[in-house]
């Protein structure tokens, strides 16, 4: 029986929140690396970036006293606006494991990367006043990497630290779908007792419970160029045919649990030339395995559809890169307990789905049941709007602490 399927007593809680309180007088440090984290670029392909901010990260974890690794992970496999296959490289992952022989075993993620890349224009944090920071990535994901260093430090030293193991994986591709990491996320994941990750909570403070599964398709529709004016009936023009088969799609748009967003439509040169190739591409949400059935058949339909006909050739890449997060009864019971720890705690929690997805859902399919939005609150992430409340960051991290701590207790 997983230690969370187990009821904690009164007196026990108690105990575990007497553990966690000395993180109150680590606010300002806390908040200061978040700072310097946010202060350095790593948006995800900006390598030297992920590389500094994984500097920082080594000098942080290195007071646990184990050995750091940081390995090269695979490329980004994609096509181009051209429909070539290409590979693009990633950053390198990040882990740690302490107590690797001992159960149960807590497996710990949270991403360095950032959707802001180096040519943008928002690269700094400051001070919005009334106890919010703004600043890249100061909530998805730097505030979740402090709140999860000094949640290890609160567990490892408490007295129950040694009847615990765990184990940290940082991984660089997060804002892309993991692409390079997913394959060994899942296999540690399938090692692991429980998930804990670390994306932010919701700008209420609420936590996610399920989440959509997702994927990100690129119909790749090639005609035949030709001059526009001396032989334009001879063309096949691949823009104004990607445009017909993306409506199409678009109008798949009927039920509420899945949705079709044509994201990108890319093809065409000079204006006087019919063009010969387009790429469109399409991000879908589904709140079900059956639902990722059904959108793959719609799209082979749709490719077997327009594929050789008058002309034009359809190829379709892509998958789904997370499967649907769902409400289990397992789920359920490690909902309960981190219930039980904020309510001692003095936090008031609630849970909310999401369309959204994240790493939590490539340890669910692996069959590790996990919460994922241990992180601080925050808000309006992925825009230049993105904010940290700062003083979430010790309430998150007692939080994460007392829910470790009490499944060493096995109480």
């Amino acid at each position: 029986m997983p230690a969370y399927d187990q009821n904690i007593s009164s007196e026990f809680l108690t105990e575990l929140k007497a553990h966690v309180g000395y993180l109150d007088q680590s606010h300002e440090e806390m908040l200061s690396l978040v700072i310097e984290l946010c202060d350095i670029n790593s948006g995800t392909f900006n390598l030297d970036g992920i590389d500094k901010v994984a500097s920082v990260l080594r000098r942080e974890f290195d007071c646990f006293g184990e050995p750091i690794e940081y390995f090269s992970i695979d490329g980004l496999k994609d096509v181009d606006d051209s429909g070539t296959r290409v590979e693009k490289p990633l950053g390198k992952m990040l882990r740690i494991v302490k107590r690797p022989d001992v159960r149960p075993r807590v497996l710990l993620c949270i991403h360095m990367d950032t959707v802001y890349g180096s040519e943008n224009s928002f690269q700094k944090c400051t001070d919005m006043g009334s106890g919010k920071i703004n600043g890249p990535g100061v909530a998805d994901a730097k505030g979740g990497l402090v709140v999860m260093l000094y949640a290890l430090k609160a567990l490892e030293a408490s007295p129950l630290a040694n009847q615990i193991g765990w184990e940290v994986l940082i991984n660089p591709d997060e804002e892309l779908g993991s692409p390079g990491s997913a394959d060994y996320l899942m296999e540690r994941a399938a090692l692991a007792d429980v998930g804990l990750l670390f994306e932010p909570k919701l700008p209420d403070g609420a936590l996610v419970s399920a989440r959509k599964g997702v994927g990100n398709f690129a119909f790749v529709v090639r005609g035949r160029s030709a001059h526009s004016g001396r032989e334009f009936l001879k063309g096949r023009n691949a823009v104004v045919k990607c445009c017909e088969l993306m409506q199409r799609v678009h109008s798949l748009n009927t039920n509420t649990q899945i949705t079709y967003n044509v994201g990108r439509l890319n093809g065409g040169a000079a204006l006087n030339v019919v063009p010969d190739t387009a790429v469109g591409r399409v991000n879908v949400r589904v709140g079900s395995a059956a639902d990722m059935e059904l959108v793959q058949k719609q799209f082979d339909s749709l490719v077997h559809e327009f594929d050789g006909h008058d002309g034009f050739e359809v190829e379709l890449h892509g998958d789904f890169t997370s499967h649907p997060k769902e409400l289990t009864p397992k789920l359920s019971k490690l909902k309960d307990r981190v219930q039980q720890c904020a309510q001692e705690l003095g936090i008031n929690v609630a849970w909310k789905d999401t369309g959204g997805a994240s790493d939590g859902n490539k340890f669910a399919a692996a069959g590790l049941t996990n919460i994922d939005t241990l992180g601080p609150v925050g808000g309006e992430i992925h825009s230049s709007n993105e904010y940290l409340v700062a003083e979430s960051l010790t309430d998150s991290a007692k939080l994460a602490a007392m829910v470790m701590i009490s499944l060493a207790g096995k109480s």
